[in-house]
């Protein structure tokens, strides 16, 4: 056989799964998916898997949407347009469409990817690496690819290896000395540990690997099977682990880091109280996520934007911010921002202070504003004189309030307040 001259990305296709809505994100996700909620100032939760594929060499893409997904596909058509045809690439947004079934909806994950099956192989993919549109981290796909090719494997699962009583809420790999998946337990109340190591478990990041005509297999398999709910975590996986060759690939052999970050990074946004760590935690002087980490940058839809302002300079009444990401377009007017994130086009007015709190695009804060531990959703006018943060009891009457503390504030929960 020739040796190969070129990395494996060019001949495999990434297709992200993106029709989630995400509903412990409560009303975050009521008019968008939850792989188009914002994070980090500008970019947004999917940009991070397509990002991740782009800096990995693969040029052929494909997203799978379902849920509210307007938003979303706007923020890709505007974002993610820039993969040309003529340079043998491709980028496809997928909703399902009535393409193999009359069934109007994606009926799971396997079948967001069996409905297209037409658009895939019209690419010629060798390899299929799909992935969850919906989790923050930075990881090499090559290097997966590579393991998946040397180990001969039907499928190769990519897996976070975490504290074994820490994984009880994923799909966990029970795996023998040379990480062959022996067994696959969803959720399990006891997780399997991995040999020479029984305190820690390989939970899945719902990233799979496979040859493309093994998986075009298997999906038409699938589909044919009246018993089957048409999921890679319930039904392919599974399949494979007791018929055929399933591998475990650790996310610790192929993540990113930067000089400043130690750890491997992963984080599943998918709770209020875990966005809002998560975004704040970028205001640290040296976060565990390095989004200035030019050598692997994280893609997005980049608006055209004047910059960030500060206005006013007297005692009570300057603008300034202190340990804080500030977006363009955004102006602080006379206002103190601390360990504060503001996406783009926010206002914040004269005598407001806020504190751990995560401005998502277009905001407005009006004067005498008190805002600690929130996140405040896209487009919400914040009223004169609101203090929210101070009095629990009053807050959790008003707005979305985790065990955490943390408060959720959109513009229907500022509708009904009496002020």
């Amino acid at each position: 056989m020739a040796t190969r001259s070129y990395p494996l990305s060019r001949d495999a296709m990434a297709y992200v799964l993106a029709g989630g809505r995400g509903s412990r994100l409560k009303e975050m996700t009521d008019l968008r998916a939850k792989p188009a909620v914002y994070f980090g100032g500008k970019t947004r939760i999917i940009d991070f898997a397509l990002s991740n594929a782009l800096n990995s060499g693969i040029r052929r893409m494909g997203v799978a949407t379902q849920y509210k997904a307007h938003s979303l596909i706007r923020h890709l058509q505007n974002g993610w347009n820039f993969l040309r045809h003529e340079r043998n690439e491709g980028f496809d947004i997928l909703p399902a469409s009535q393409r193999v079934s009359e069934t109007q909806w994606y009926e799971g994950t396997a079948d967001a990817v069996y409905q297209n099956v037409d658009i895939i192989e019209g690419y010629g993919p060798e390899y299929m690496v799909i992935l969850a549109g919906d989790h923050i981290y930075k990881m090499d796909y090559e290097i997966m690819l590579q393991d998946h090719v040397n180990s001969g494997a039907d499928v190769t699962v990519g897996c976070l290896e975490v504290p074994r009583m820490e994984a009880t809420g994923f799909g966990v790999m029970h795996v023998d000395e040379k990480d062959q998946i022996t067994d696959f337990v969803e959720k399990p109340a006891d997780p399997p540990g991995i040999p020479g190591n029984p305190d820690v478990a390989l939970a899945s990041m719902g990233i799979y690997v496979f040859h493309t005509a093994k998986l075009m297999e298997l999906l038409r398999e699938d589909a044919a099977n009246p018993n089957s709910s048409r999921d890679f975590g319930k039904d392919i996986i599974p399949m494979l682990v007791k018929g055929g060759k399933a591998m475990a690939h650790r996310f610790s052999s192929s993540c990113i880091r930067s000089n400043s970050e130690a750890n491997a990074y992963w984080r599943d946004v998918g709770t209020v109280d875990a966005y809002w760590e998560a975004n704040i935690d970028l205001t640290d002087v040296t976060p565990e996520l390095d989004l200035y980490d030019r050598h692997w940058p994280i893609w997005t839809h980049a608006e055209n934007t004047p910059p960030a302002k500060f206005v006013h300079d007297e005692e009570g009444r300057r603008g300034a911010a202190v340990s804080s990401l500030i977006s363009g377009d955004c102006i602080v007017s006379g206002a103190r921002l601390w360990r504060t994130l503001l996406f783009t086009g926010v206002r914040v007015n004269s005598f407001s202070n806020l504190e751990e709190a995560v401005i998502l695009p277009s905001t407005y804060v009006s004067r005498n504003v008190k805002l600690s531990k929130v996140v405040v959703d896209r487009g919400v006018r914040i009223p004169e004189g609101l203090v929210v943060g101070e009095d629990p009891e009053l807050d959790a009457k008003r707005f979305r309030r985790t065990d955490n503390g943390v408060c959720l504030i959109t513009q229907k929960m500022i509708d009904k307040l009496d002020l």
